[in-house]
């Protein structure tokens, strides 16, 4: 019991990285906003996936046009800024473990490239490149979800 006569439970909210913080809530007050944290820091990890995967396929498709199809060579340019950009961008995630934030976003990479073939290039993916895609993209979530001790 508290002091002001209240019982303190203790509740295990789940995080962003999948570590569970104790956290203690009053019957009569309980915490709010904590699971709103946890959901805000999910779409920031999967937001941050997003533009990640703009920023390498997109430029890896402007080098791949600049010299695969003869295109200009400023593309090429563009593409070395993106690919750039995309290391900064992966450094915003808020797991601090480069080898799991870069596995993990494999995952993203490869059902981006898929989804990148079709809208620039008219790319129809088999139903094995969805299904791999699908396979990669549960990875993703079992990497950067799962609880850790």
């Amino acid at each position: 019991m508290s002091r002001s006569g209240a019982i303190r439970l203790e509740r295990r909210l789940p995080t962003a990285t999948g570590i569970r913080s104790p956290r203690h809530t009053s019957c009569a007050a309980p915490s709010i906003g904590s699971d709103y944290r946890a959901d805000v820091t999910t779409l920031r990890i999967y937001g941050l996936f997003i533009v990640a995967a703009l920023a390498e396929i997109g430029g890896c498709w402007l080098i791949w046009q600049s010299v695969r199809e003869h295109r200009p060579w400023w593309l090429a340019l563009g593409g070395v800024v993106a690919l750039a950009a995309y290391g900064f961008i992966a450094t915003a995630q808020p797991d601090a473990h480069f080898g799991r934030v870069l596995a993990a976003y494999g995952g993203i990479f490869v059902a981006g490239s898929l989804v990148w073939g079709v809208l620039a290039d008219g790319f129809r993916p088999t139903r094995w490149d969805l299904i791999g895609a699908a396979v990669c993209l549960v990875g993703v979530g079992v990497i950067m979800l799962a609880p850790r001790r």
